[in-house]
């Protein structure tokens, strides 16, 4: 079995954050958010003895799920911090967890981490405490989801694209656009499938952006009134030729493997462990671009233990633990030395890890909120909520 069908086996089910994104690689503050006026800490102290970590299944492996992946058990030994983790299954658990305080650290994905910064949840990070964060790749730091009137509230964990798949023998010729499944769905009609998740409005926002400009959209997660409309328009539109909305990451490739799914979107995870149980599939960044993820590691300002919390903060970004996180979940690292650690020679390059160029076509997920953070101050943008509320009306 390949490392990411192995993930696959043993997470089970694995969900991602029902999310937001950013614009593109280009750096930004997240205008109109203004956070309360929290410090981050200065130096670290004696560590408590233990951490209590929110995470994404994958992201704090200790053996027990595969004895041969571990990157938990060594940290403990060399910190003396004791792990303790509570999986989530979505960002409105994580966000829900960190408001009681009684968790130090989350794995936050776009949508999570602006809500977070927002209520005072989650405190800045004095990243001159994790050494490791110097080898970071350029184009994960200072962005809409992790940073806030420059200040950083947390550090980058990894990164993904959200990819077109197709079945290469049902669908040619082979496509290049999201049109294969907006515009050209009904050729298709019951066997298109799309992410099961209210951030998916982006990606029709995305497509909308590129093929009509009049609607003067530049940021698939920053949609005035009428783009939103618009948007959600496409999409139950849409609605009528799929066959399937995924968050089980199984149960897309037991439906492309079966043909039950021929065209929709999905992770470069999911092509991998497809092709490795012998579907017919290979996956493109369509030519509009497309909505991704970078998974933040964030503090809780109610942090019982941050010093063991910047321990682990350190740890999941140094260049061999992020390695094997990256390689065993599917996803490109953040640390840009981890690609010469991994055991697949090949994982940097399949996942893009260092191709700035290709990440510049990639909109990051972020959430979406009431002031435009495309900086536009004469409007308001539909915020998260209404995503929310929307998504329900167009699944009907």
């Amino acid at each position: 079995m390949s490392p990411s069908l192995k993930a696959a086996t043993a997470v089970g089910v694995l969900l991602l954050a029902t999310a937001c994104g950013s614009s593109n690689g280009s750096g930004s503050d997240a205008s109109g958010l203004n956070p309360p006026d929290l410090k981050a800490q200065e130096k670290l102290g004696k560590t408590e003895g233990e951490v209590n970590l929110i995470a994404w299944a994958g992201y704090v492996e200790d053996g027990a799920n595969n004895p041969d992946v571990d990157w938990v058990s060594d940290f403990e030994k060399e910190t003396g911090c004791q792990v303790n983790t509570k999986t989530a299954a979505s960002s409105d658990e994580m966000v829900s967890l960190m408001k009681t305080g009684q968790y130090d650290a989350v794995s936050a994905s776009g949508d999570a981490s602006l809500r977070l910064i927002a209520s005072g949840d989650a405190a800045p990070v004095n990243t001159d405490l994790t050494p490791n964060y110097a080898d970071v790749f350029e184009g994960l730091k200072n962005k809409d989801w992790n940073t806030v009137n420059d200040v950083a509230y947390g550090v980058p964990h990894g990164r993904g694209a959200n990819l077109l798949m197709y079945n290469t023998e049902k669908v040619k010729p082979a496509p290049t656009s999201w049109s294969a499944v907006f515009d050209k769905g009904s050729e298709y009609k019951g066997k298109v499938t799309a992410y099961d998740s209210p951030i998916y409005i982006a990606d029709a926002a995305l497509y909308l952006m590129a093929t009509q400009p009049d609607l003067g959209i530049k940021n698939p997660y920053a949609l005035d009134r009428k783009q939103f409309d618009a948007s959600v328009a496409l999409l139950k539109e849409q609605n009528a030729n799929i066959g399937e909305y995924w968050s089980d990451y199984l149960k897309e490739i037991s439906a492309f493997k079966s043909g039950d799914s021929v065209v929709g979107t999905t992770w470069q995870v999911i092509v991998n462990a497809a092709k490795a149980e012998k579907a017919p599939v290979e996956a493109v960044l369509p030519e509009e671009g497309a909505t991704g993820w970078s998974d933040t590691w964030m503090l809780s300002a109610k942090a019982e233990h941050p010093n063991c919390a910047y321990k682990w903060m350190d740890w999941i970004i140094s260049p061999e633990v992020n390695a094997q996180v990256a390689e065993y979940f599917g996803e490109a690292p953040s640390n840009a030395r981890s690609c010469e650690l991994t055991a697949d020679k090949d994982h940097c390059a399949t996942y893009h890890a260092s191709d700035e160029a290709y990440w510049k076509n990639v909109h990051y997920w972020t959430t979406p909120i009431s002031q435009c953070i495309d900086g536009r101050t004469d409007t308001q943008c539909v915020p998260y909520a209404e995503w929310v509320q929307a998504w329900t009306g167009i699944k009907g």
